[in-house]
């Protein structure tokens, strides 16, 4: 029997958060970041500095997602240093351990001054367990509205989060291959039939359609989070699907998993998907190994050092759904919040209106390439022909929150990872993934009732 892998993810970093872990036990945790009696702020000494000036504490994830945003941090760090005498103290944590790590420290009284914070689910249980600041007072309420937090930082009307970097979600694709098959690259099909017909047109000329990994599960949310939500009317759906308001077995609600099942028997996904992590999965695209993968904005500029800018096409997955979501781009951001135990939560704040000044956000283009999540960016400066449409249409235009920022930890490993893995292995079907959701759902209402009143109470802030 196959054998399925459940590696530690982004969505399972929540399950090491409001376990009652003992205070005692994260001692060693905090102290290797820098906790303990000196962590937090400090005032200079000895050193000509002002005697005002502080040092903070500052986690996040490094440049993991999007390449060369590391350089606009550096940057970005230095100048309010030079600004204003205070130092931010960056260290770098990886996926595995970047929430964890902080709600542990968290729990124990010694969170860093400013954190890195995921979208939604990621950073609003840390919300519920009151780690996490709001900003309203601590942030300008013109970088709150404008910085791209998303509402998926909102909860009882107050925003936790300013957004950092702008993250779209779609299928990125081999131009030159869609060309060998005669399908017009410059405008690829975008809708299901259309679909399958170019992953035929491919495979039968000796291109794999579409490479993926699963391995990690990821593949699998990204699938789902640009498939689903075809057939989802607004987010509060979304929601209401994982907390058991709306039945996954109503076929339009697990019609995602059918249409992957379909895609796997026609072999236009890599036979060996189960033993590949993600990231190898979308290499097989950018090594010309597979015409399409899945994949997000911020690699696009990877992908064209990898097959030249005039093979790289990027495209909304073509749509099979009827909900009012469908076919409309998908744009998550990454974010910044300040701890509710910091030391220094006005010159954090400080910090994260600093990160969004006119000059910085600008500089994030011309810095690293990136798409600043801030929407007063004036996109002008983007000479990408490519990556100026992604801005256009992903990021200033009409799109879709991240469904997947809404998922319960227990549904990303017991049903979701495991669906998507099934499937793609040929041991289980759509229809039988539906029932494994409702299942899977049902299980973790009965056993999180208190979280299922705030998700009731989050899904009123979606819906307003």
């Amino acid at each position: 029997m196959q054998q399925f892998e459940r590696p530690l993810s982004r969505r399972q970093l929540l399950k090491y958060t409001a376990g009652g872990v003992a205070a005692t036990g994260l001692a060693p945790i905090v102290a290797a970041c820098g906790g303990g009696e000196e962590s937090g702020s400090a005032t200079s000494g000895g050193t000509g500095a002002s005697a005002e000036a502080a040092t903070l504490k500052m986690w996040w994830w490094g440049q993991q997602e999007a390449v060369g945003i590391d350089a606009w941090v550096k940057d970005t760090i230095a100048k309010f240093k030079t600004e204003t005498g205070n130092t931010i103290q960056p260290t770098l944590m990886s996926t595995s351990n970047v929430i964890p790590q902080f709600t542990n420290a968290a729990a124990a009284g010694k969170p860093p001054d400013i954190q890195f914070l995921f979208n939604g689910i990621y950073h609003m249980e840390n919300v519920w367990l009151g780690y996490i600041a709001p900003l309203q007072g601590l942030v300008s309420a013109d970088v709150l509205e404008n910085s791209g937090a998303t509402n998926l930082s909102v909860f009882e009307g107050k925003q936790y989060r300013v957004g950092f970097y702008s993250i779209g979600f779609g299928i990125a694709y081999n131009k030159q291959m869609f060309d060998s098959v005669g399908v017009d690259a410059d405008n690829p099909p975008d809708d299901w039939d259309g679909f399958m017909d170019l992953c035929d047109k491919l495979k039968t000329k000796g291109i794999q359609p579409i490479g993926a990994g699963v391995k990690d599960g990821f593949f699998g949310e990204w699938y789902l989070v640009n498939s689903l939500t075809q057939n989802l009317d607004s987010p509060a759906d979304a929601l209401n699907l994982f907390i058991g308001e709306l039945d996954w077995t109503e076929p339009k609600y697990h019609e995602h998993w059918v249409k992957l099942e379909e895609l796997t028997k026609n072999g236009f996904i890599n036979d060996d998907v189960n033993s590949l992590q993600l990231y190898q999965g979308i290499q097989l695209y950018q090594t010309k190994k597979a015409a399409m993968a899945l994949d997000t904005t911020p690699d696009i500029p990877n992908c064209q050092k990898q097959l030249g800018k005039e093979n790289v096409g990027y495209m909304v997955m073509p749509t099979f759904g009827q909900g009012s979501m469908a076919g409309i781009p998908i744009l998550d951001t990454q974010g910044f919040g300040i701890p509710e135990e910091g030391n220094e939560p006005e010159i954090a704040g400080q910090f994260l209106e600093f990160m969004h000044s006119s000059e910085r956000i600008q500089a994030m283009w011309t810095t690293s390439q990136q798409i600043p999540a801030n929407t007063t960016f004036d996109a002008s400066v983007v000479d990408d022909p490519l990556i100026k449409t992604i801005q256009e249409e992903w990021v200033a235009g009409d799109h879709n929150v991240y469904v997947a920022d809404l998922m319960p930890t227990k549904f990303w490993t017991d049903a979701m990872f495991v669906a998507s893995q099934k499937i793609l292995a040929g041991n289980m079907t759509g229809d039988e993934a539906g029932d494994l959701a409702a299942d899977v759902t049902e299980t973790w209402k009965k056993q999180n009732p208190d979280m299922v009143e705030n998700y009731t109470t989050w899904g009123e802030d979606l819906s307003a």
